[in-house]
């Protein structure tokens, strides 16, 4: 089956699918067959990390789909305990073997850790694997305007994508905008809100019963019309279909009004300016 799914274009000319498949906090096992799932419904980018544990799985799945490698855009994220030039580069080597490609899409320096103080050293180690092709594109996670400013300040390629917890409760409107005057294209991670409350919301669930969808479909269609790169996760195979289901139908200036309206600044995830797990 072919994708459906229109490609956004990164800011170094990679087109980058805007739709993709997420496996945050799917066993490796699993992985294997969600992605098998998605790739057969058409999805053509699959979104992994280090920390997720998932790497072999995801690749496993990759191989055996018989798409042509070229067709198939693949994220990973370095994991903050192997910040630092030299762990860096070491860290995709490892995250290459384990999903048993010879490149990535986009690699991400997953969260910016500022106590360790070593997120621009690791963003130099992706410059050099970005200029070896070893990543077709690069950019980073989680940070922050005040960490992309030092980026721009120390380094020299501009983030393709800062992909950052983004939904109806926490829309990001100052961060969309800085990324979007910076040619760094946004997407969300949790754009469902994570199954906490946010599909049960009743403005969302009257627009879904309006445009006959699920909520889920129509919390996807608004990421979509708002230029975000979204990758939904399910291990459902219906809920993997149903969520690359949303390119036949628009949100009219009514629905978007009241989504825009349920914006609470409320983050389900920690805050990049404090989080500095190992």
């Amino acid at each position: 089956m072919s994708s459906k799914v229109p490609s956004i274009t990164l800011n170094n000319g990679i087109e980058m699918p805007q739709l993709g498949f997420g496996v945050w906090q799917v066993p490796n096992d699993e992985a294997e067959r969600a992605v098998a799932t998605a790739m057969e419904a058409g999805y053509r980018s699959i979104d992994t990390a280090a920390i997720y544990e998932n790497e072999e799985g995801t690749g496993r799945a990759i191989a055996a789909s018989g798409i042509p490698r070229e067709d198939i855009f693949v994220t990973t994220k370095l994991w903050n305990s192997d910040q630092g030039y030299d762990s860096a580069l070491r860290a995709l080597d490892a995250s290459l073997g384990r999903l048993g490609l010879e490149y990535v899409d986009l690699y991400l320096i997953h969260w910016p850790t500022p106590e360790r103080g070593k997120y621009v050293e690791t963003y130099k180690a992706l410059e050099k694997l970005y200029s070896e092709g070893r990543a077709r594109a690069i950019g980073v996670s989680n940070f922050l305007p005040e960490h992309l400013d030092r980026l721009a300040a120390e380094t020299s390629v501009v983030p393709a994508v800062n992909q950052i917890e983004l939904h109806p409760h926490l829309q990001q409107h100052a961060a969309r905008e800085y990324h979007a005057k910076r040619g760094i294209a946004t997407e969300a991670w949790s754009p469902l809100g994570q199954g906490k409350g946010l599909l049960k919301v009743p403005a969302i669930v009257a627009i879904a019963q309006k445009h006959n969808r699920t909520p889920a479909q129509i919390v996807l269609r608004w990421h979509l019309q708002q230029g975000n790169i979204v990758i939904p996760k399910s291990v459902t195979p219906s809920r993997i279909r149903e969520n690359i289901e949303v390119f036949d139908f628009r949100l009219d200036d009514e629905d978007l009004a009241a989504i825009s309206a349920l914006n609470e600044d409320r983050r389900l995830g920690p805050d990049p300016a404090t989080f500095n797990l190992a």
